[in-house]
């Protein structure tokens, strides 16, 4: 059974539309005018409104616009004896999930309340996920380098500033995003995320910018694009860096002019988002190769945040063991496991070429895979031997981001066998590898390189 509540100031409708749904088994109130709906819908806490457009006093569209704002999760059903498309357009850009025209038919009725409930239903458990969601997208660590990221993320989120995250692959840059959005008076529009490496060249300026109907082989219909879509909110353009230089020049006037033009369209939309771009590539680098447009860069990095490499921030390690442990046992159902001191302190010694995100995905393995009670350090060395068995040194060392990554990992590698090929005696190792011995201990420090257990 729902609660519904009906506001018109036809009092045939309104009788029509309570014996109509008391008799589908809801519990349903009337209200004949819009400062009654206001205090009903309070007091009543209904799972979907209908709401007629043309009242006398207070309009249905500004009753509507005073619902949405009391409560943004509202299901308001707009009803009409005089719908234009006007009406309609305004209705639903103001919030509204349908409109329905009068005479009202019964089975249409039905239809749309059915729906309506469904997506209630589903309104009301987003909400019950919503903490469970921001632990998942929650930046943990306690490290200087992400205090810094922690630190520039508060000064920058609550502002309209655009923002360059920089970072390699698996670092957060998401997280990042998200977490700017969160603390913006832009939180309750929507977040809407691109990944323009992951969309053919050919269809960016689609997927971004919307089209029309026609406009090319596939358009059967028009299409928002992701500008209008985060209007209001926070448009995240993730992998920027691999965006086309015909897509970054209508970007770039989209920053400027705040509009947008859907792709065979003429007419120029206007849109208020603010734009979080991220990258893995060193754009100053692309600039100077032609590839990324040199104004493009300066609209984008107002504010530059860099995600810090794992490698660069181990004593996190800890930390985010426990944190994705607990995500995994709370959202999978895995069986609760601790990881023994040991085990951490092997993790910590492991080369992350895929950052956090590959820790993630350990974690996730050593839950399932682990024997006992607990996670152990011979299980950590048990799956980084299948690990160096699948790929082998070589295939870990090649997904290095850069030729930087690339040799401070082999020289790490190779110190780190070396050490255990002499049972971690620094003099020996030393003389054997022809390495002065404080260079061999600054390498060790340097690599956070630790005794196996």
């Amino acid at each position: 059974m729902a609660r519904l509540l009906v506001i018109d100031d036809e009092r045939g409708i309104r009788t029509a539309l309570l014996q109509v749904f008391e008799y589908e088994g809801h519990e349903v109130r009337a209200a004949e005018d819009g400062h009654e709906g206001l205090r009903l819908a309070g007091d009543f806490n209904p799972d979907v409104i209908f709401l007629d457009v043309k009242m006398p006093g207070m309009d249905g569209l500004d009753v509507l616009a005073e619902l949405r704002e009391n409560d943004p999760s509202a299901v308001v059903i707009m009803i009409s004896g005089h719908g234009t498309i006007d009406t309609a357009v305004e209705a639903t850009r103001k919030g509204a999930y349908d409109f329905l025209e009068k005479p009202l038919d019964t089975d249409r009725l039905l239809v749309t309340l059915r729906r309506a409930l469904e997506l209630r239903g589903l309104t009301q458990s987003m909400a019950d996920l919503r903490s469970q969601i921001e632990s998942r997208y929650e930046i943990v660590g306690t490290s200087y380098p992400i205090r810094q990221v922690l630190e520039r993320i508060e000064r920058v989120g609550p502002t309209d500033a655009r923002v360059l995250i920089t970072g390699e692959n698996g670092t957060g840059k998401e997280l990042v995003a998200r977490a700017i959005h969160r603390l913006s008076s832009r939180s309750e529009r929507p977040f809407v995320e691109v990944n323009c490496a992951a969309i053919p060249s050919e269809l960016i300026e689609s997927a971004l910018f919307g089209h029309i109907k026609g406009s090319f082989t596939g358009a059967v219909a028009d299409h928002a694009g992701k500008f209008e879509q985060a209007d209001g909110g926070t448009l995240f353009l993730d992998e920027i860096g691999d965006m086309s230089r015909d897509a970054q020049a209508k970007v770039l006037r989209a920053l400027e002019q705040g509009m947008v033009t859907r792709v065979g369209g003429n007419r120029a939309i206007q849109v208020d988002v603010r734009v979080v771009a991220a990258t893995n590539k060193d754009l100053a680098r692309e600039i100077d190769e032609g590839t990324f447009r040199e104004d493009l860069f300066y609209r984008l990095n107002v504010v530059p945040i860099h995600t810090p490499p794992l490698r660069e921030r181990r004593d996190d390690i800890p930390m985010l063991v426990q944190h994705f442990s607990d995500l995994m046992t709370q959202r999978d159902g895995m069986s609760p496991r601790s990881f023994e001191t040991a085990a951490i302190e092997r993790l910590q010694t492991l080369s992350w070429p895929g950052n956090v995100r590959e820790l993630r995905n350990t974690v996730e393995r050593l839950l399932i895979l682990a024997s006992g009670e607990s996670v152990r350090s011979e299980d950590v060395e048990m799956l980084a031997s299948r690990r160096s068995a699948g790929s082998g040194l070589g295939g870990e060392l090649l997904s290095s981001e850069s030729f930087s990554d690339f040799k401070d990992g082999a020289e790490r590698a190779f110190i780190q066998q070396k050490l255990r090929e002499n049972d971690w005696n620094v003099a020996e190792t030393a003389r054997r590898i022809d390495m002065p011995r404080s260079n061999l201990y600054k390498k060790i420090e340097k690599y956070g390189l630790i005794r196996d257990a």
